[in-house]
């Protein structure tokens, strides 16, 4: 008799999305649809008051005999809560008296980390959560109205009051680019507040930057509750690598966009370094048809370095990303990584794995022009031959 192993692990859905979206509004409808779920609710709100808690407790059907609220609102579960978060979710796993989990995050938590939460062993606490539970569907929600806005803005959440704490010097683009980069499922709300031709851009420009999530369009969060519980969409490995520009990188296989939709993505790669103030000055008239950027930049001035170059909406970051391996002498490669150190594929026998490659993602990106302007920001044959070192650096100190 062949019979299938059944995991009664208790299923975990995490909600993420920016302030406003409408994350409490859909786990509302959610509540108010399961058919007969027991549910455990976790609620992350940073304010004081909790007032999504709130929300959820008088618009969301919960019996308070078969179920249950948990408020955590002095801090994030992405990380000062993290601790909180385990402890919750065993001691509701334990209970054995609930069918499934939601948690909704806060608006400005990362969901990467939460996952992590789910995964991993967390060997302080003794917590195997993995055990336990079964992280089903990570879902991020986007507010069709005023998803560009902030996309676009320059701001950061200390700037909009919306920090985490004294060190969170996030800005608002690289959170909602982290929010919608890692999820099974991308839920666009508010479609009733943006015209129909406004919506396919914005669907447009989330499949380049997603293009493995499932996307659902509505209004006022209704949705089917089956399009995020017991979806077995979840797998670590496959959304930690899921980003349009990762795959991209990669070379994987994902389904190319037509023209009809103008998203595209193309790879720049080079083995000739940048001259740092040209590029500096391409960085400046940054085409606006790219929506996204990332990857690997090789400066002439900061030979040893390689640089994490990384571009959402308006802005743009260089950050060391630690040596390039051809830095190292032999004794320290060995040190390193023992007798054999890895050669990566753009490894050759005069620059190493020195390399410039960066993916750009947009909506009807002129590829050609792109690669010219940037060309023109490498040296040319005569400063190669040149000292580098005389080379006019106005980037700051890394």
């Amino acid at each position: 008799m062949n019979s299938k192993k059944v995991d009664d692990r208790i299923p975990v859905t995490v909600l993420s999305g920016y302030l406003g979206a409408g994350k409490t509004t859909i786990l509302n409808h959610v509540l108010n649809n399961r058919d007969g779920l027991k549910v455990a609710v976790i609620v992350n709100d940073l304010s004081e008051v909790n007032i999504d808690a709130d929300l959820i407790r008088d618009g969301g059907g919960l019996s308070r005999t078969e179920e249950k609220l948990v408020e955590m609102s002095n801090g994030c579960i992405c990380c000062t809560l993290r601790d909180d978060l385990l402890q919750e979710v065993e001691k509701l796993a334990k209970a054995g008296s609930f069918d499934y989990i939601l948690i909704e995050s806060t608006g400005i938590g990362e969901p990467l980390p939460v996952a992590q939460t789910f995964t991993y062993v967390d060997e302080e606490q003794d917590i195997d959560l993995s055990k336990l539970t079964r992280l089903d569907c990570m879902v991020t929600v986007v507010d069709a109205h005023h998803f560009w806005q902030d996309f676009n803005s320059p701001e950061s959440l200390q700037q909009r009051n919306q920090e985490a704490g004294e060190d969170d010097t996030r800005h608002v683009v690289h959170l909602l680019t982290d929010q919608v980069e890692f999820c099974d499922v991308l839920i666009i709300n508010k479609c009733d507040m943006v015209s129909t031709e406004e919506l396919e851009k914005l669907k447009n420009a989330l499949r380049g930057l997603q293009p493995s999530a499932k996307i659902i369009t509505t209004s006022y969060g209704q949705i089917d509750p089956k399009q995020i519980l017991n979806t077995g969409l979840f797998d670590f490995d496959e959304a930690s690598q899921s980003a349009g520009w990762i795959k991209e990188l990669l070379k994987e296989e994902h389904t190319p966009e037509t023209e009809e939709y103008g998203i595209s993505s193309f790879v720049y790669t080079r083995k000739v370094p940048f001259h740092p103030e040209r590029l500096l000055n391409w960085m400046a008239k940054w085409p606006k048809s790219v929506v996204r950027s990332k990857g690997l930049v090789w400066l002439a001035t900061r030979n040893n370095t390689a640089i994490t170059f990384s571009q959402a909406g308006v802005s743009r970051q260089l950050t060391p990303a630690g040596l390039w391996v051809a830095s190292l002498s032999e004794e320290e490669r060995y040190a390193y990584f023992g007798a054999d150190y890895p050669k990566s594929p753009d490894w050759d026998d005069e620059w190493g794995d020195r390399v410039t490659k960066l993916v750009f993602i947009g909506i009807e990106l002129d590829k050609e022009a792109i690669i010219d302007s940037l060309d023109a920001a490498l040296l040319t044959q005569e400063e190669m031959e040149g000292n580098w070192r005389e080379l006019a650096d106005p980037l700051p100190a890394f």
